[in-house]
């Protein structure tokens, strides 16, 4: 197989607000980092043992729009997308790599009241994805008795 793949999936909790960026042409970036939890049973001392890794996440345009009116801090939401490395050059002339993930596709996990509740679809940015109405979303019931 000669092709390569890059593709990322994440469930986790927003770690902040998402911070716009506008630009002159009308489009827009989004950033919100978003935390995702291991845990685990430390076999010496039988203690759980829980690490959380931060991932930097970026969301453009309408997509981006819609994180920032409807995403608040630790919120759960599903995020595909891809992994992308940056260099730049800090403030005393060195350089420095930042690791995201380019966000494709995202759906919200976490239920608001009627009145706040957004769109629950996976936005795609490439045109060859059609959007799925939110009704075809799984969002879990804030009632059920699911221990997770």
């Amino acid at each position: 197989m000669s092709g390569t793949l890059n593709k990322v999936m994440l469930i986790g909790h927003l770690g902040d607000e998402v911070k716009m960026h506008y630009f002159d042409d009308k489009n827009c970036v989004g950033r919100f980092p978003l935390a995702t939890n291991e845990t685990y049973t430390n076999k010496t001392t039988n203690e759980r043992v829980t690490n959380t890794e931060w991932h930097n996440i970026v969301v453009r345009n309408k997509a981006a729009e819609i994180c920032e009116k409807y995403l608040s801090k630790g919120d759960k939401v599903y995020i595909e997308g891809r992994i992308k490395t940056r260099k730049w050059t800090d403030d005393k002339g060195m350089e420095r790599y930042s690791t995201e993930i380019q966000c494709t596709d995202f759906t919200f996990l976490t239920n608001k009241n009627e009145q706040q509740q957004g769109p629950s679809n996976p936005v795609a940015q490439q045109p060859s994805q059609p959007q799925q109405p939110a009704q075809n979303s799984v969002v879990p019931e804030e009632d059920d008795d699911l221990p997770f």
